[in-house]
């Protein structure tokens, strides 16, 4: 009988068993342990960088220096909450003074002689005006803007703009529903004109708020980015350096095995070697990429190989054994299922699958010519 690999597992003394097998599944679950926050975390840092490539090209066009860029945002990212209030009050502020210039030219509105029929909210149920809230969507009179203009609970305005448009609606709202001979109409109108000419010399402020305003908002999103981009670059850096730490965790653990597995003996190497012998020059490729792993000097991908066993470490052996005790185990498989199935070919397939057989046998020789040459010392 051909020789096989033996599959016996690390032997110890039968006191020291459990005591090993728990202080390796111990180290097992924590190295896992770390393994699956890492993989988490680092999924996170992908997200991240996936979603914003496009602000970070816009960054490095600049042509600033990535590092020093990071901790110039990671100091002001501190800063940014402070930053952010000192921004708000100063916009704020500045909307204010627009507000009190506008409430000049609602002043002036107010008191023309003609605006008293929108001081006040229309009186539909006295009027029987039984269609008005089906033409207007939204009544409105200047009586109430002048009163949410001057609230001080929250609830008034927080923009000029939104004054501008309450006015606008409540002289387009009587000329909607107006026909253009009432007299209304003609006040409505006439008051609209008047209002937009005051407001055409308070507009180039407002435009010019309204960029700096959306410019300094634009800032303030670019410093979160940057912010983000500086922590997200600190946990790639610590990501790093903690999947070092698993590697060499890994390391220490394959160590430990191996100081708990015995030597192989003469013959399980004897067996060894001729097993390796067996192999596919696909799956010797691999087990002599096992054996270059742990000894730099070896030329695994050398044309002629000597493969010394004796001089391979225990923990190379041990590799070899289990890899070349699977690699014959699926091959045997392999002819095993081919054996049962040419059973059922019939004698005209049995003809086809012999010419396919010599055609792969004269391609395999040619392939034997160029096959790798391995010599098991």
């Amino acid at each position: 009988m051909e020789p096989r690999v033996a599959t016996d597992p690390c032997p110890t003394k039968v006191g020291d068993v459990a005591s090993n097998v728990e202080d390796f599944t111990h180290s097992l679950d924590e190295i896992l342990a770390a393994v699956e926050k890492i993989e988490k975390q680092v999924n996170e840092v992908e997200q991240f960088y996936q979603s914003t490539s496009n602000i970070q090209t816009s960054s490095n066009s600049k042509g600033c220096s990535k590092d020093k860029g990071q901790e110039k945002h990671f100091i002001s990212a501190e800063r940014q909450q402070q930053n952010a209030f000192r921004r708000e009050a100063a916009a704020a502020k500045r909307m204010q003074e627009l507000m009190r210039q506008f409430s000049t030219i609602f002043r002036q509105i107010t008191q023309h002689k003609w605006v008293w029929p929108f001081m006040e909210p229309v009186d539909v149920k006295g009027l029987e005006l039984h269609d008005y809230y089906e033409v207007i969507e939204k009544p409105m009179d200047l009586g109430t803007i002048k009163s949410k203009m001057e609230a001080r609970d929250g609830t008034g305005y927080k923009n000029v703009r939104e004054i501008y448009a309450d006015v606008r609606l409540v002289f387009k709202n009587a000329m909607k529903y107006n026909d253009e001979k009432d007299d209304i109409h003609v006040m409505a109108k006439s008051l609209l004109e008047k209002f937009e000419e005051k407001w055409l010399l308070l507009l180039p402020k407002v435009a010019e708020e309204e960029k700096r305003s959306q410019e300094e908002e634009a800032e303030a999103n670019l410093d979160v980015q940057r912010a983000r981009e500086a922590t997200f670059a600190n946990m790639a850096r610590e990501l790093s350096s903690e999947l070092l730490e698993v590697d060499k965790d890994l390391k220490n653990l394959k160590e430990m095995v191996i100081q708990k597995c015995r030597k192989l003996t003469s013959e399980e190497k004897r067996i060894l070697g001729t097993a390796l012998a067996k192999l596919s020059p696909e799956n010797i490729s691999r087990a002599l990429q096992i054996v270059a792993e742990n000894n730099p000097n070896f030329q695994a991908t050398a044309r002629e190989v000597d493969l010394d066993i004796d001089a391979q470490s225990d923990y190379t052996l041990w590799r070899l054994k289990v890899f070349v005790k699977d690699a014959l185990e699926v091959n045997e498989k392999a002819t095993a299922d081919t054996a049962f199935n040419n059973n059922d070919i019939t004698e005209d397939k049995k003809n086809s699958t012999k010419r396919k057989r010599d055609s792969c046998d004269a391609q395999a020789k040619t392939n034997a010519k160029r096959t790798k040459k391995v010599s098991i010392l």
